[in-house]
Parts: structure tokens; C-alpha cells; sequence
């Protein structure tokens, strides 16, 4: 008999109704709503709401400048790089983005990926350090770029320099003299809108010799001279890396990392995502630079704090719980089916703010995440206030 013949022939694919059917189960299954534009008020299938959910937080997706920006990079340059930067997609839109950017980061230079997430997986896997040391609440996108580096990690408690120093000291005591480390950290953590204690873990990172990296995708744009949380807190000298993305306040594509010379170099050499991508499309990289210089000269930063001190101090004097000290107000309620209440109950109301529940967040912290934009007006907020205080008497949490 020949080799498999008269044996069952067995079905080695994939049952991915049962894997939704699971989720659905589980009160996790999501749908796509699509939507007519990235304005604060626009319609969803059909719907008119408010938008308290977009990381677009300086409103400049639809701004005016920033389009005519994008329109004549695509008129002048293309509509997209049509290669590898390292073949013939290496153009001017990208190299005036880089130098900006590098400018406002007080860096050597600076690289533009196709997205942030492809800039955090390529920087750590370039990288290969033996050991990662990760804030347990950093973003999926540097989780990831860890089990691709097949870096040793080790996660210390949130925001805790002194579990950090602890668990340095430890390897320290078993590790050999030549191993590579690197801590990590997201700046503004984009779940519960607190900040990480930079300074500190700065101390933290010389006293042991390895390298820092600090992810701004949240705070990119949004401080002195279109900075993030590194500058305002004056240690561009201390961090060796600094990543962001282009796809929040600056209000377009991508992501990018702001290092030293001989980093850049290695990245345009080593970085996968880098090297094996087609380059980011000129109109983005032109869209983010206006926008990059909007949020560096105009009165746009001060507008959107002004927006979510009003968000903070109205929530809170309803009695809600709002953790953080950022743009991102995250209102939490404990329980799964009451954040989702409240999101299903803010959404009769005309305003999008997302009920976020485990696995995301940690059980019984579950929450409605609000992100106010600097193109909010008064009556916005104040909509969006009455909204949560009719929505949290209804689901019974007021």
C-alpha cells in the first residue's frame, strides 16, 4: 500500500467560527462602525455623535493646513514611495519630516516608519538587547517587539522605579559582565493617562549602565515646543531613544525614533520593518511635519488642557472616579457590564466615549475612556457633561 493511502484525510485548518462564537460569548466581539470623518462631531453609519474617543488630539487631522500639506506632497512627490527608502523611496517629504522631528527632540536624527508599532518591534529586534526591562502596563506594540527580540524580560511594577532598581540589582548578581540591557517605558500610558516617573527611572537606568527607551506616542505634539513628556521634563540628554507616532497629535501616519547618530545608522541597516517596507507615503510624512510645526507655533496645546481641565473637573464633581493627569480621562466603574452600560447609554445621548473591560484593563477597574481634542468648543463639553451625568443616573452609577 502506498505511503497515506486508505488513511482519513484529517482537516488541519482553522475553525474561526468557533473562535468568534468564543468571543462572542465572552462579550468580546467588536464590529467596525465606520465613520465620515475624523471631525469631533461626525456621523457613524448613520448617527450624529460627539467624539470623545479619538487620539486625534489636537484636532489637526481635518485642519485646513495640514490637508493642503498632504495634497501637495502627493501632487509633487507621489502618492506613495513606491519602494524601500533603501531603494528609490528615500524622498524629500521624508528627510524635512526627519530633521523636524529630530529639532523638537534634541536629537542627532531622527527615522520614520509605516507605523509606531512597526518603529517599537523594529527598534527592539534591531536592537537584540539580552535582557528588557518593561513597565507591566507598556503598550501591546512593545510587548511584542520584546518576544521578537527574544530579549530575557523582565516586567517591574507600574510606574515603580524602586521594583526597577530591584530587579536590576538582582540580575546584576547573576548576570554575566557582557550582557546588553534596556529599560522601557511608554511615557503617557494610553489606558490610565498617568505619566511615568522619567527622572527617575533616568537615575535608575545610569546607576546600572543600560539604556533607556521611552515611548511618546501619547505625549508627542503636546508640550513646550511640540515635544513630549521628555522635554517638558528637560532629560533629552538622558534618554537614549525616544519613539513616537505621527497617527495622534499629528494627526497623520506613522511612527518614528529620535536617537544618536550611530542608532539611526544601525536602524536604517538592521531595522526589518525599516528596511523591508515600503516608506512611509510622502503626503503623511508632509501632513505630519505641518502639523508638527502647528503644534510647536500655535495656541492649539493650551486649548485642548484648557478642554480637559473642564472634563476633569466636571467628571469628578459628578462623583465619578477619573484616574490620571493627562489628555486621556479615564473614568472608571469597576464592573464589565456597567462601563458597557454607560458606553451604550452615552451613545443614545449623541457622544462616543468607549466602555473599556478586561483583558485590556485589569478586572474590576473596567472604564470609559474620554479623550477630549483641542477643537472641542464649550458647548462640546458641556454636551458631553450632561451626557455622562444623565447617562451614569440612568446605569445607576450616580
Amino acid at each position: 500500500m502506498a505511503e497515506g493511502e486508505g488513511q482519513q484525510t484529517r482537516d488541519r485548518g482553522f475553525d474561526l467560527r468557533a473562535r468568534l462564537d468564543e468571543r462572542e460569548r465572552r462579550g468580546l466581539k467588536r464590529s467596525l462602525d465606520t465613520a465620515e470623518s475624523a471631525a469631533p462631531r461626525t456621523r457613524f453609519d448613520g448617527d450624529e455623535r460627539l467624539v470623545f474617543a479619538s487620539n486625534n488630539y489636537l484636532g489637526l487631522a481635518t485642519d485646513d493646513r495640514v490637508q493642503a500639506a498632504a495634497t501637495e506632497a502627493a501632487r509633487e512627490v507621489g502618492a506613495g514611495a513606491g519602494a524601500s527608502r533603501l531603494v528609490t523611496g528615500d524622498t524629500t517629504a521624508h528627510r524635512a519630516l526627519e530633521r523636524e522631528l529630530a529639532d523638537t527632540k534634541g536629537t542627532d536624527r531622527a527615522l520614520v516608519f509605516s507605523s509606531g508599532y512597526a518603529a517599537n518591534v523594529s527598534t527592539l529586534t534591531a536592537l537584540s538587547p539580552d535582557v528588557v526591562f518593561s513597565d507591566e502596563l507598556n503598550h501591546a506594540s512593545i510587548i511584542d517587539g520584546c518576544r521578537m527580540a527574544d530579549a530575557d524580560t523582565l516586567v517591574y511594577d507600574h510606574c515603580d522605579p524602586a521594583d526597577l532598581r530591584r530587579r536590576l540589582d538582582r540580575r546584576a548578581r547573576e548576570a554575566d559582565d557582557d550582557e546588553s540591557w534596556l529599560v522601557v517605558t511608554d511615557s503617557v500610558f494610553s489606558m490610565d493617562g498617568d505619566v511615568a516617573p522619567l527622572a527617575d527611572l533616568c537615575d535608575v537606568a545610569a546607576e546600572y549602565g543600560t539604556w533607556l527607551m521611552v515611548d511618546e506616542a501619547h505625549a508627542t505634539g503636546l508640550y513646550e515646543d511640540g515635544g513630549g513628556v521628555v522635554q517638558r521634563e528637560g532629560l533629552g540628554d538622558r534618554v537614549d531613544v525616544q519613539m513616537g507616532t505621527l497617527s495622534k497629535a499629528l494627526a497623520s501616519q506613522g511612527g518614528y525614533v529620535a536617537a544618536s547618530e550611530p542608532l539611526v545608522e544601525h536602524l536604517v541597516n538592521a531595522a526589518r520593518s525599516f528596511v523591508f517596507s515600503t516608506g512611509l507615503a510622502p503626503p503623511a510624512a508632509a501632513a505630519a511635519r505641518e502639523a508638527l510645526g502647528i503644534a510647536r507655533e500655535s495656541d492649539r496645546r493650551d486649548r485642548l488642557w484648557e478642554n480637559v481641565a473642564r472634563l476633569r473637573e466636571g467628571l469628578a464633581g459628578m462623583g465619578y472616579e477619573v484616574r490620571g493627569e493627562t489628555q486621556i480621562l479615564p473614568v472608571v466603574v469597576g464592573d464589565a457590564a456597567d462601563a458597557m452600560a454607560l458606553d451604550d447609554a452615552l451613545r443614545e445621548r449623541g457622544v462616543l466615549a468607549p466602555g473599556i473591560r478586561p483583558p485590556t484593563v485589569p478586572e474590576g477597574t473596567s472604564r470609559v475612556r474620554v479623550a477630549p481634542m483641542a477643537t472641542h468648543t464649550a458647548e462640546d463639553i458641556e454636551h458631553c457633561l450632561a451626557a455622562f451625568r444623565a447617562a451614569g443616573e440612568e446605569v445607576g452609577l450616580l
